[in-house]
């Protein structure tokens, strides 16, 4: 899962009767942030540092821990930031500077200058934040005593950043077949992503995927099948017995068959095309679907970008309600006043949008000359959320990002026989579509109602990524 150093800063001429303070009270720090049930990682304390070389060693030391997903710095004292050049220059991890002290309240009526100059960090952080800015570091700023709450939750949000960038960095995606023809917005530099991201695409021909679906076990069926009745609302044509129960059998190969090519592959992200399906009977939607709620990024026709997204997303939002998806903007209700958009896709959306009980269902897909697919259907639950999607502008990439509150629909989309969202965009309907437009904003995005807006802003801070948040 991951964890972060804490590194406290200080400096050798307080003498080792003070720095021993130092290091208890930043102890007692660490362990209120640890209990504090906002961070989903543990924090590891460090020993304080006073001295250029330990600083730059301990920072190379984080950099090579694969664990280490992110550093939260706080100079306790006054720590002289020439000290910390060398080894910020070497930094390859995510930084958050917490400015903080040990106690909330000044002892007005007993406070003395041993107090003063224990208690220094109201401007140790400015030399800090000064030499930060100085070598451009990038980071996250959290302002307040470690017993406030939204301290914690701050950095709660900060290290779900980390830990998806941390995933992102070591990503792999399969590019089952190739990006839809003639598609603008879905395409690019697939070197550039890796280069900014970390994340590997590498292309495979459908002949592959096949032959995982048609190697699966028919026990592995039986099992996912029994699983569904479980879990869903099967129309009665595809439950066993029913005149179509083959193609829900075909569904459970198509989901056991593509998650072993995953696998196999070390990837947690794909994205196919249905113009290239190859002999699969079926459009994998369902796949899609049900792997997505397994935390596997997913982007259709051969978008390779938007599956990076909605694996971040997954990862960054693991235990907390609410879930994450692939999305499109779809269609719009321009009636004034009570204007939205509807988000749907062909088949694609995750069940990890609602907490009701999806129907399980087959109908006709006009677009895909294949049999017909089967799907879930449903409606996502209101809450807020965050659309975001990526756009390669060329020689670098945009993230653009909505906020939203998804809303019930105005009556029930009974001929509509696919999962849909639909929602209000902030800060209204108009602006909020203008500026996505503006900003080169694609087509496909991931949605996430498990975070705010803040933790795709540490998200692509730790990339050195632009993004523009439209609230």
């Amino acid at each position: 899962m991951g964890h972060i150093w804490f590194l406290t800063g200080s400096q050798s001429l307080y003498g080792p009767e003070t720095l021993a303070e130092v290091a208890r009270q930043s102890q007692a720090v660490v362990a209120r942030l640890n209990a504090s049930g906002e961070i989903p990682v543990d924090i590891v304390w460090q020993p304080v540092v006073t001295e250029a070389d330990a600083i730059r060693r301990l920072v190379l030391a984080a950099n090579s821990d694969d664990e280490c997903v992110g550093l939260i710095c706080w100079m306790h004292t006054f720590s002289p930031a020439k000290l910390w050049i060398a080894g910020l220059k070497q930094l390859a991890k995510p930084l958050l500077h917490l400015h903080t002290q040990a106690g909330r309240e000044l002892p007005f009526a007993t406070l003395d200058q041993d107090f003063m100059n224990l208690n220094q960090s109201a401007h140790g952080d400015r030399e800090f934040g000064y030499i930060l800015t100085r070598l451009g570091v990038a980071r996250k700023i959290v302002v307040g005593h470690t017993s406030d709450p939204a301290v914690g939750h701050k950095i709660g949000m900060w290290a779900r950043a980390c830990l998806g960038a941390a995933d992102v960095a070591r990503l792999k995606i399969c590019s089952v077949g190739a990006n839809m023809r003639e598609v603008a917005d879905t395409d690019g530099d697939k070197v550039g992503l890796q280069i900014t991201f970390g994340a590997e695409v590498d292309a495979y021909g459908i002949t592959e995927v096949v032959d995982y679906v048609n190697a699966v076990d028919p026990a592995v069926i039986d099992a996912l099948v029994a699983e569904y009745a479980d879990r869903y609302d099967i129309v009665p044509e595809l439950r066993p017995g029913g005149e179509r129960h083959a193609m829900l059998r075909d569904g459970a190969a198509q989901e056991a068959g593509i998650r072993a090519f995953l696998d196999d592959h070390g990837a947690r992200a794909w994205t196919n095309s249905f113009q290239d399906l190859g002999a699969l009977r079926q459009l994998p939607g369902f796949a899609a679907q049900r792997l997505m709620a397994q935390g596997y990024g997913y982007g259709p026709e051969g978008d390779w970008k938007t599956p990076l997204l909605v694996r971040a997303a997954a990862v960054m939002g693991e235990g907390l309600p609410g879930g994450a998806s692939l999305m499109e903007d779809y269609t719009y209700n321009l009636v004034p006043g009570r204007e939205g958009v509807l988000g749907s896709h062909m088949l694609e959306i995750a069940e990890t949008l609602t907490t009701t009980r999806p129907r399980l269902e087959i109908h006709p897909l006009g677009l895909v000359p294949k049999d017909d697919p089967v799907r879930l259907v449903f409606d996502a639950d209101p809450a807020a959320a965050v659309i975001v999607g990526i756009v390669d502008l060329g020689g670098r990439f945009r993230m653009v990002a909505n906020v939203v509150d998804v809303v019930a629909p105005e009556a029930p989309m009974r001929c509509l026989p696919s999962a849909r969202a639909y929602w209000k965009p902030r800060p209204g309907f108009y602006p909020a579509l203008e500026d996505w437009l503006a900003l080169g904003g694609g087509h496909h995005d991931a949605i996430t109602t498990q975070f705010g807006a803040e933790v795709w802003v540490d998200f692509a801070r730790i990339f050195g990524v632009e993004l523009r948040v439209i609230e």
